[in-house]
């Protein structure tokens, strides 16, 4: 659609629709890495890799060993998650101590490592996976929702409430919380800042990969569909602002409205553009993010 062309009422109800979709998935990519950031201060490029797993473990588990799509989208993010906890065992632990720079390094080592894996254990083609609910779309005042987009925003939202309430209400979300603030001062009061790292690495595998499991039902997935979610996501994390993760979940809901009109108010052409334009806007303008908070409470 090019930039002369009228857009109706329907129609940017569509665009709207489709952008809550993408910043949904974009947000569980972003709360990935801001979890970690929070925990570490360096920046986990394998996140991306994550998310394709959720995908490409889903449909091995579907097609490959006979499960039932609820238990091989469940063993999937349980994997996923058990990659992460693992990754951060063998790659992150001996290293923890060497600096962010060191850290970063060695995750863009593992997204490279894990794409490998991937394409040689599932292929280099792209591999479907059945939608949730069969159905057709919905009808919302003249725009379609595909049923698959429900379970987006469901399982997006079930996400985010179950991390709050991690965050707020329990012994170990605190524990995190102080780490965010500051990682020494919270081990000088004894919290186990290791296993905190652990579960944050553990965490941002499942996040990223419930992304790739919901969305592979609309898009399919590959072996190489990691490194653009994970620009896309990192750059919702820096929009909202990195270490605050309902500020990671705003940041994503806002690139993915603003990549969706600008398909309808601009050109296709500029979508996948959107999100690196962002990114280095804001790095320039407002490092901390649109969304950060002005002060950190007390822990």
């Amino acid at each position: 659609m090019g930039v002369d062309a009228e857009v109706t009422g329907s129609e940017l109800l569509q665009f709207i629709i489709a952008g809550l979709k993408n910043g949904s998935i974009y947000a569980l990519v972003a709360l990935g890495f801001t979890i970690v950031y929070a925990s570490t201060k360096a920046i986990n490029f394998a996140q991306g890799e994550f998310y394709m797993f959720g995908g490409m473990f889903a449909v091995f588990f579907l097609s490959g060993l006979g499960m039932p799509l609820a238990l091989a989208a469940l063993v999937s993010v349980i994997t996923v998650t058990a990659v992460g906890l693992g990754f951060d065992r063998v790659a992150i632990r001996p290293r923890r101590d060497a600096g962010p720079l060191t850290l970063i390094i060695i995750t863009i080592g593992g997204s490279m490592v894990f794409q490998s894996f991937a394409r040689h254990a599932f292929g280099p083609d792209e591999r479907p996976l059945p939608v949730f609910t069969a159905g057709p779309s919905i009808d919302f005042f003249g725009a379609a929702i595909e049923r698959q987009t429900l379970w987006i925003w469901a399982l997006t939202a079930v996400a985010v409430v179950a991390l709050t309430i991690l965050y707020t209400r329990t012994k170990l979300g605190r524990a995190m919380r102080a780490c965010m603030e500051n990682r020494e001062a919270a081990r000088l009061m004894g919290i186990d800042t290791n296993r905190v790292v652990t579960i944050s690495f553990g965490l941002a595998a499942g996040l990223g990969a419930l992304g790739g499991l919901v969305v592979t039902p609309l898009t399919q997935t590959a072996f190489n569909v990691g490194p653009s979610m994970g620009v896309k996501g990192f750059a919702a994390a820096i929009l909202g602002g990195l270490g605050n993760p309902l500020a990671a979940v705003a940041g994503g809901i806002t690139l993915g409205l603003l990549e969706s009109l600008s398909i309808g108010f601009l050109s296709s052409t500029y979508k996948d553009v959107i999100a690196l334009a962002v990114l280095l806007a804001v790095l320039v303008l407002r490092p901390e993010g649109l969304f950060s908070r002005a002060s950190r409470e007390k822990m």
